[in-house]
């Protein structure tokens, strides 16, 4: 399994934006679909957004249109730009590798630390 870690948490404001990024560990990222989830308190994790190894994209409901994956493959990254953030996006996001089976994303990677954000009201 493939080691990532995740970075670009922090507090901020409604309203405001930040870009989280995740990179792996001794392999090239663009060989793997990725995603992104989040574990918001006292909730189990969910999915927010993935993104197939050609760059086609989906997003959970409440995100979509706010958030953004893409991948950097100079840096071997895959970030989430998160604009207009509410305080019910306040939760540890932990990003992914894994594959899409029939348009449904499965991650297969170890899970990292994750980075905690947090949306003030």
């Amino acid at each position: 399994q493939v080691q990532l870690v995740e970075s670009g948490g922090g507090l901020v404001q409604a309203g405001e934006s930040l870009t989280l990024s995740c990179g792996v560990d001794g392999s090239r990222f663009t060989i793997f679909a990725a995603g992104w989830h989040r574990q918001r308190p006292g909730k189990e994790r969910e999915l927010v957004a993935a993104i197939t190894r050609n760059g086609r994209t989906n997003y959970l409901d409440s995100v979509r249109g706010r958030f953004t994956i893409s991948r950097d493959g100079a840096k071997n990254t895959v970030l989430l730009q998160m604009n207009s953030l509410k305080p019910e996006d306040t939760a540890v996001y932990y990003c992914s590798a894994g594959s899409f089976i029939r348009g449904d994303y499965y991650p297969n990677s170890k899970w990292g630390p994750g980075t905690q954000v947090t949306v003030s009201s």
